[in-house]
């Protein structure tokens, strides 16, 4: 139960920096600063007693890995040198410099970082968490659901398969169609394509933000035979009757809804920041996060960063985003701390391994406004084409260097830019 009594003096702990979250993006930009400062004494708040690496969970769908190699328990990533409180955030005191927690014990802070990630809105789509992981109904979305859709994709001989994606911004924009290639490339390399009828409903106006990268996509959509519906979003699944209702919305803004019946459906709920973010001074109009695009400090409270899947600059939500996030983070926050001006600057980049299908990947690389940054040699990243050095890249050696690179503050083809206008 949480404790709404106020803290006393004995329930407030300090420390220079306190982290809220302890997943990617958290662990990461404790490692980075520490790796500037050792003398930075830092505590991550953290309730949760797994680590999930996520951007596999796509992969265990579609039967390249296995759940195990997705997780570790959050004691062998959290860093020694950190102060760990395993509590959950109830507010931020701003004007304290002072985070308070679930148990009535509060932290105050030097600098605060926010990195608490996002929250997965199943209840938003009416009837879709209870029919989870029964009658077809899945998420690779959802902790340890992922296994769930692989049996699925390799039960299915025939039938109908949707595919849906939600409004914008969602965590890893290219995961509702990841899923939707390795399972057709299943169903065609096992000789049952001709049987299914796929369906992508987009609530989106197009199959994927950055223009450089449709065609191949499109190429793909056709080659598995897919239909694609934009302006189609999930409100509704009644499990039991293997039904979903999509409203459709046309260009002059009229809508309707539509029920559709199916033998499988993968569903990916809308997604929107904590309470404590999103209904605080901290957030936006959208209730994300309010940073500055560049330097990722808080546009009104100078010692308050920011990054990961919280943040509401317009990058995709994805942990290549982090990698490149967290040593900006680090070294603004540190000249902060030093009162010096902040020279680091974060210019959008995210990275998207779009897995077209089995042994083939687009990987997209881009930032602000979609502007291309392609950061791997031409040999992994080919342009805008399918690439089998982009899987083997992805399949084999981006859990390696996330567990061991990234979490352990190596930071990887991830030097900060400089701000514009600086010497």
């Amino acid at each position: 139960m949480i404790s709404n009594r106020a803290a006393s003096t004995a329930d407030i702990k300090t420390h220079t920096v306190v982290i809220v979250g302890g997943g990617a993006a958290g662990i990461s930009v404790a490692s980075s600063i520490h790796k500037r400062d050792r003398n930075i004494d830092i505590a991550i708040i953290e309730p949760a007693t797994t680590h999930h690496y996520q951007p596999g969970w796509t992969m265990v769908g579609g039967g390249v890995f296995r759940p195990e190699v997705t997780s570790k328990p959050m004691s062998d990533v959290m860093p020694g040198f950190v102060s760990w409180y395993r509590q959950t955030v109830t507010s931020i005191a701003q004007d304290k410099n002072q985070v308070d927690l679930a148990d009535g014990s509060s932290l105050q802070y030097k600098a605060l970082v926010l990195a608490p990630g996002l929250e997965l809105n199943w209840g938003a789509i009416d009837g879709l968490e209870p029919a989870l992981g029964t009658n077809g109904v899945t998420s690779n979305y959802r902790e340890g659901m992922a296994s769930y859709t692989w049996e699925m994709v390799q039960k299915l001989k025939q039938g109908t398969a949707l595919f849906s994606q939600p409004p914008m911004p969602i965590k890893c924009a290219g995961a509702p169609q990841k899923a939707m290639y390795l399972s057709a490339d299943y169903w065609l390399k096992h000789g049952v394509l001709s049987n299914m009828d796929i369906q992508f409903h987009n609530a989106g106006a197009v199959l994927f933000g950055v223009p450089d990268y449709v065609p191949a996509l499109e190429a793909y959509i056709e080659k598995y035979g897919i239909d694609p519906n934009f302006q189609s979003n999930l409100i509704a699944v009644n499990g039991p009757a293997r039904k979903a209702v999509f409203r459709t919305t046309d260009p002059e803004g009229n809508s309707q809804d539509r029920e559709i019946s199916f033998d499988m459906l993968h569903a990916v709920p809308p997604q929107r920041a904590p309470e404590f973010i999103r209904e605080s001074t901290l957030a936006n109009e959208g209730g994300w996060l309010d940073l500055e695009d560049d330097t990722l400090r808080h546009k009104t409270f100078t010692n308050i960063f920011g990054l990961g899947d919280v943040s509401g600059t317009g990058n995709a939500k994805t942990a290549a985003a982090v990698r490149k996030q967290a040593p900006v983070v680090a070294e603004n926050l540190v000249a902060t701390l030093h009162n010096k001006p902040l020279q680091a600057a974060y210019l959008g980049y995210g990275s998207c391994p779009l897995t077209v299908e089995n042994g083939r990947i687009v990987l997209a690389e881009f930032g602000y406004g979609g502007v291309l940054q392609p950061s791997f040699p031409t040999w992994i990243n080919d342009g805008t084409q399918a690439t089998k050095a982009a899987w083997w890249l992805k399949a084999k050696q981006l859990p390696t260097l996330y567990w061991y690179g990234m979490l352990k503050g190596h930071e990887w083809l991830a030097k900060p830019a400089h701000r514009s206008g600086l010497d």
